[in-house]
């Protein structure tokens, strides 16, 4: 008897000692609690990202060594319009999906979301769209995280939480940038502001996926720029006028992406269709200018953009391939395809701004992005992580003008505005997109 007593004696001092423990570190709990969580959505995702990219890599080459595939870009385009139209409507929304379940979470997001996406983003490059990839990280990711929700318990804020630490986790390793990444989770849902009670899950989840998609022995593109001016009145007046031009592109391809799927929606009421027509138009004009530069990453130009002056029409016909692609409704991101718009615009811009070329370059694929997506703060941390901190004012001023410039439009139509640009659109505040 007197054992037992001692036993629960010491038992109850050493759980009163461990609450005192935690009542003067508060964090430790939440820090060991969320550590946990995203070292599991790390594994989860960063592997997830590895086999992607490794799929994509194999379906882009196969492609570029058997042309005749994008005369089939339209069959391609119908069937995933059936795999969506009987089987996957409630998915459909892809991105603004998971955001709008981050601002009022009800339902868990369906597991086939990321089978789904992968298999009509694959499908899509196969075939020859001009699509990205970070549609495609971003919903597996999410879809992926989400069924966690219910064994871990989590209630509305922890869960929207959950979802932010998985975008970061599908952004930081698709692309390599784990610090671009947990911004990008942060920022892109709320224009404005930022969720802080998430920037611990935000950072440990993107670092680790994007550390688990290196263990998978899976390489990113590295860019670089070669000349950097030192900072001056002269570059950063120029870099000011580069950016107007990065954002008034921004707001041209959000417009127009939007009002091209509109176009579509309206004219061909059975959705399977669309994806065919596009198809059809996509593939007829690859064989008609005689190259395939235009569609699929375009990787091979992005990284040309910074060694030599590129011409105005690339970016152009980039952003028209792009936008009839997804705009039919193939699957895949923006994001890529906007490195490509942006990157090749600056190049071309060389001819008349009196920068580098390849900082110029660097200058526009982030800040197209910048504007497109509404998330300056990730893009400047993007464009350190890519190309050096050497470049970071000239690419930070670059991604603010463009974000300015670009007004209250984004290629994700149910971003909330949080905090309008400036005070003359106070209105704005609580209001996605769709209704501004």
């Amino acid at each position: 008897m007197t054992n037992r007593k001692q036993k629960k004696s010491a038992a109850k001092k050493t759980q009163i000692r461990f609450n005192l423990f935690f009542r003067k570190f508060p964090a430790i709990p939440y820090i060991i609690k969320w550590l946990l969580i995203c070292l599991i959505l790390g594994i989860c995702i960063g592997s997830a990202s590895a086999g992607f990219l490794v799929s994509l890599n194999w379906a882009t080459n196969f492609r570029e060594n058997h042309l005749w595939l994008i005369a089939l870009l339209p069959i391609g385009g119908l069937l995933i319009g059936l795999l969506y139209n009987y089987l996957g409507r409630d998915i459909e929304a892809g991105n603004n999906l998971l955001i709008d379940s981050i601002h009022d979470p009800k339902k868990t997001i369906p597991f086939r979301m990321a089978p789904f996406v992968y298999i009509g983003t694959i499908t899509t490059h196969f075939f020859g769209g001009s699509a990205g990839r970070e549609g495609t990280a971003l919903q597996m990711a999410g879809a992926i995280a989400d069924q966690f929700t219910k064994p871990f318990k989590l209630n509305s804020g922890e869960r929207k939480i959950l979802l932010i630490s998985a975008i970061a986790a599908g952004f930081g390793s698709i692309f390599g940038t784990p610090l671009a990444g947990a911004v990008f989770g942060l920022e892109v849902f709320l224009i404005g502001r930022i969720k802080y009670d998430a920037i611990f899950p935000a950072f440990a989840s993107a670092i680790l996926a994007d550390l688990v998609t290196s263990l998978w022995q899976v390489k990113h593109t590295h860019y670089h720029i070669p000349i950097i001016p030192h900072i001056a009145a002269l570059p950063i007046i120029y870099s000011i006028l580069a950016g107007i031009a990065f954002g008034l592109c921004a707001a041209s391809f959000s417009k127009t992406i939007h009002y091209v799927s509109a176009v579509f929606k309206s004219k061909i009421t059975y959705a399977p269709l669309r994806p065919f027509i596009g198809g059809i138009i996509v593939s007829a004009a690859v064989f008609a200018i005689g190259t395939t530069k235009y569609i699929g990453l375009g990787i091979p130009t992005i990284l040309e953009s910074f060694d030599q002056q590129l011409p105005f029409y690339d970016f152009a016909l980039k952003m028209a391939f792009t936008i009839l692609t997804l705009s039919a409704g193939f699957k895949g991101g923006e994001v890529t395809p906007l490195f490509f718009i942006g990157a090749a615009l600056g190049s071309a811009l060389s001819l008349f701004i009196p920068l580098p070329t390849g900082l110029l370059a660097g200058m526009g694929f982030v800040a197209v992005f910048a504007g497109a997506t509404n998330t300056p703060l990730a893009c400047m941390l993007m464009a350190i992580e890519l190309f050096g901190a050497e470049c970071g004012i000239y690419a930070a001023i670059a991604c603010v003008v463009s974000y300015l410039l670009s007004g209250h439009n984004s290629i994700y139509s149910r971003q909330v505005v949080g905090e309008p640009k400036n005070s003359r659109f106070e209105s704005y505040s609580g209001k996605n997109i769709n209704q501004l």
